[in-house]
C-alpha cells in the first residue's frame, strides 16, 4: 500500500477518533487491518457523516496540493447547519441562500467554469432546493456532482482534473 493512502487512512481514523471515543477506537489502523476491520469500526460506521466524509475529502485535498496545486482553490460553502434565528436572518440579508452545494472548486476544465459537489451520506438524498441549484449551475457551465462518500468525490475530483487515478 502506498504511503500516501496509508497516511490517508490513519488521518481518517484520527478524525473518527475524536468524534467517537468508544474503547475499539484505541486500536490503530494497522492492528484493525491486521484482523480484517479496515480503518472504520462499527462504532465508527455508525458515526460516519457527511461532515466526516467532507473532512476526510479535505484532508486528501492537502495532500494533494504539491501535486495539484488546483486544490488549494476548492472551498467549503457553509450554507448548512443550524442557527439561532437572529444569526438566520443576518445571514440570509447578506446573501446564504439555501441548497448552494458543498463545495466548490473555481478551476475551469475542458469546457466547465468549475466544479460544483453537494456532499451527502448514508439515505440522505438531495432536497429540491439543491437540486435546482445543481441544475441551474450545469446549464451555466459548471461541472456539479452529488457524492456519497470521500472517495467518490476525490474519484470525480481526479476525473475533472485529469489527474490518473487516484494519487
Amino acid at each position: 500500500m502506498k504511503k500516501e493512502a496509508i497516511i490517508k487512512k490513519l488521518v481518517l481514523v484520527k478524525i473518527l477518533w475524536e468524534n467517537d471515543k468508544q474503547e475499539d477506537c484505541e486500536r490503530s489502523f494497522l492492528e484493525r487491518r491486521k484482523i480484517g476491520m479496515g480503518y472504520y469500526t462499527r462504532q465508527q460506521n455508525r458515526n460516519r457523516s457527511e461532515a466526516i466524509e467532507q473532512e476526510a475529502l479535505i484532508a486528501w485535498c492537502g495532500w494533494q496540493q504539491a501535486k495539484h496545486p488546483e486544490l488549494k482553490l476548492l472551498y467549503h460553502v457553509p450554507n448548512g447547519g443550524s442557527r439561532n434565528p437572529l444569526e438566520a436572518a443576518n445571514l440570509k440579508r447578506q446573501g446564504v441562500k439555501a441548497g448552494v452545494p458543498d463545495l466548490c472548486l473555481p478551476v475551469s476544465m475542458n469546457g466547465f467554469h468549475g466544479l460544483y459537489i453537494e456532499m451527502k451520506y448514508g439515505k440522505n438524498k438531495t432536497t429540491e432546493a439543491q437540486k435546482e441549484w445543481l441544475k441551474e449551475l450545469s446549464a451555466q457551465g459548471y461541472f456539479t456532482a452529488v457524492c456519497y462518500s470521500a472517495e467518490e468525490a476525490e474519484q470525480v475530483i481526479s476525473r475533472y482534473l485529469g489527474f490518473s487515478g487516484l494519487s
